[in-house]
């Protein structure tokens, strides 16, 4: 049977990260829609602003400075801690375990990692409610990049300084496609992982269902 025309692109890779929410579990699982209202009304409690306002300025930060968080650290020098212990009080029952997705991504061969815009308790509630906490070598949260949150580069470098990793050798999996830019431009294999293919210039491949994309690196 003859190799998956894919699978050269990846041979160099000894570096895999991935981003975590909509990427590690489905957007079905709609997580967000458990935390959007949460961010909205963090803000709207300590801005004391309309509920109205609150969610115009969750979606403004989200648009203009990567995420909310950082919007709020920047124009009203919030602490980030209470913001994230609030809006990361999530029910994780709606995450099923995915054994198929934790073999494919523990048989990669090299370095496995997470790095998410959220914080690295957030993520590892996610991973063990995926029953993907065993596939991973190190969890990288907002925390370790400063709280710069991708798509700045300096969130990139940051973390990729501290795991060692060396972007030519690297791959990147993520559902937001501003945030492959970054990584494409550092030398990485980028992935846009959901249902949808945007035809961006810095998108290598698309996944429309992980698991299934890692098999074909087999």
């Amino acid at each position: 049977m003859p190799s998956d025309p894919i699978a050269p692109a990846f041979a160099h890779v000894r570096a895999w990260v991935f981003d975590l929410d909509n990427t590690l579990y489905p957007p079905a699982a709609a997580l967000f829609a458990q935390m959007q209202p949460r961010i909205t009304a963090f803000v709207c409690r300590t801005l004391g602003c309309t509920e109205a306002e609150a969610d115009r300025l969750r979606d403004d930060y989200w648009r203009r400075y990567g995420t909310t968080l950082r919007g709020l650290m920047a124009e009203h020098g919030m602490d980030p801690a209470d913001y994230l212990r609030f809006v990361h009080d999530l029910d994780f029952t709606v995450l099923a375990p995915d054994p198929d997705l934790a073999g494919r991504i523990a048989a990669l061969p090299g370095r496995r990692i997470v790095f998410t815009n959220g914080d690295a308790d957030y993520a590892g509630r996610v991973l063990a409610a995926r029953g993907l906490t065993g596939a991973f070598d190190a969890v990288y949260g907002v925390e370790h990049a400063g709280y710069l949150p991708k798509p700045e580069q300096a969130a990139f470098e940051a973390v990729f300084a501290l795991d060692a990793l060396s972007p030519a050798e690297g791959a990147f999996f993520e559902d937001d496609p501003r945030n492959l830019l970054v990584p494409h431009l550092m030398g990485m294999r980028t992935v846009l992982v959901g249902p949808e293919w945007l035809d961006r210039g810095h998108v290598h491949h698309h996944a429309p269902d992980l698991a299934a994309f890692l098999g074909r690196l087999a």
